[in-house]
């Protein structure tokens, strides 16, 4: 199965959107966004800006933990990771995320609740 992005509500009726790989596995998040256009914005970010190396920004949490967001040319988040064991698991996750994020299809999920 390919990757896709989900595109949901929540209960505070704000938008949000996930990368996930052909797995079903989540590898990236984004914040949370007061209109629909704004969510879809992102995602079209992602899809533009996913392929490029200096786009990623490689963190190490203070428990230990990698992990990695994804910045626009402006250099605002667009999305970040989940919490990674090892430095190479999060490579792995940047390069799905690089792989992926251009083509990936969009689910909606707005519509339910």
């Amino acid at each position: 199965m390919a990757a896709y992005f989900e595109l949901s509500k929540s209960k505070d009726e704000q938008y949000r959107f996930v990368l996930k790989a052909g797995n079903g596995e989540i590898i990236l998040t984004s914040e949370l966004y007061k209109t629909r256009a704004s969510a879809e914005n992102g995602i079209a970010s992602v899809q533009t800006n996913s392929p490029l190396d200096e786009r990623y920004e490689k963190k190490t949490a203070s428990n230990g933990k990698e992990h990695f967001n994804l910045k626009a040319a402006n250099h605002q988040v667009i999305g970040s990771s989940q919490l990674y064991a090892s430095a190479a698991s999060r490579d792995a996750g940047i390069e799905s995320v690089k792989k992926n994020g251009p083509v990936a299809t969009v689910k909606d999920l707005t519509s339910q609740s």
